[in-house]
């Protein structure tokens, strides 16, 4: 039933979607294409509803329930968009993401500043072009407009605000290393075998290493004596044993690293110390 309901979305939503697009264009469809667009959504929603309650009754948590409906990659890409507007806030707020009281925080946005900020001043161009020649087509005018302005100004702006607001985050028992808004991987200290200091501005896609890499460019690698797991963006697992990462100041990141994972090991025992030997007396 979940998996016909999914095929159902996938054919209706975007002819819904289209349709839409069509009527904001004035581009009017047949009175019979609109009613059965129209009854197809309908029904899905009943549909949804219906198993959403099901899932409920057994049990089914409303977050369980909800992504036993919907697909995992809608799923997390929502969430990305979401995180994104978050960040944002947090960006205008001064505040940062995921740093508790006992936690060091090292960002890693410095380096790619300028290019955001470049590609977002395109963009704010762009957006001021496209509203002006298109100023003689109202409808097509709102359209582009709020494209321009969501997917060019505010998602380059939140990219950038995402990398500032999540820095790297050093806590006593883990190294919780981020990009963005996308890349979130937390390495327990005792699993790093080795760390150091490796400015690299070429990356190849390997198997079992995850480059973080900011500006095209990482300054710290880890070696890690088991792999942990890095989640993509649609949701794809990697076992990594090499994490490459960059931050603005890798070495101060090094060294608290190295700080903390000696005060993770507990101190050497210290051998036994033997008995104070005794002098028989001799006899005079």
């Amino acid at each position: 039933m979940k998996r016909l309901l999914r095929g159902v979305a996938y054919a209706v939503i975007p002819g819904e979607v289209a349709l839409v697009a069509c009527l904001l264009a004035g581009v009017r469809p047949p009175a019979p294409v609109l009613a059965a667009a129209e009854a197809a959504m309908l029904v899905l929603l009943v549909a949804e509803a219906a198993v959403f309650v099901r899932l409920r009754r057994q049990g089914h948590s409303n977050r369980s329930a909800v992504r036993e409906l919907v697909p995992e990659p809608v799923l997390r890409l929502t969430g990305h968009e979401l995180r994104l507007m978050w960040s944002f806030v947090l960006w205008v707020a001064r505040r940062r993401h995921g740093v508790g009281p006992d936690a060091q925080a090292f960002g890693h946005a410095r380096d790619q500043a300028a290019l955001m900020f470049g590609f977002g001043f395109v963009c704010v161009v762009e957006t001021v072009g496209m509203s002006y020649l298109l100023s003689g087509w109202p409808v097509v005018h709102a359209i582009v407009l709020v494209l321009d302005v969501y997917s060019g100004v505010f998602f380059v702006f939140g990219l950038h605000a995402a990398s500032v607001t999540r820095p790297h985050v050093l806590s006593p028992d883990a190294l919780r290393v981020r990009k963005g808004a996308h890349v979130d991987v937390r390495i327990p200290l005792e699993r790093i075998a080795s760390a150091s200091y490796e400015l690299r501005f070429t990356h190849t896609r390997q198997d079992g290493v995850l480059d973080l890499a900011v500006g095209g460019q990482t300054s710290l690698t880890l070696e890690l004596s088991e792999p942990v797991v890095s989640v993509g963006l649609l949701g794809k697992e990697r076992r990594v044993r090499t994490v490459r990462i960059h931050a603005d100041d890798a070495r101060a990141l090094l060294r608290a690293l190295t700080q903390a994972r000696s005060a993770l090991s507990p101190p050497p025992d210290r051998p036994a110390e033997r008995p104070a030997e005794r002098t028989a007396d001799r006899p005079g």
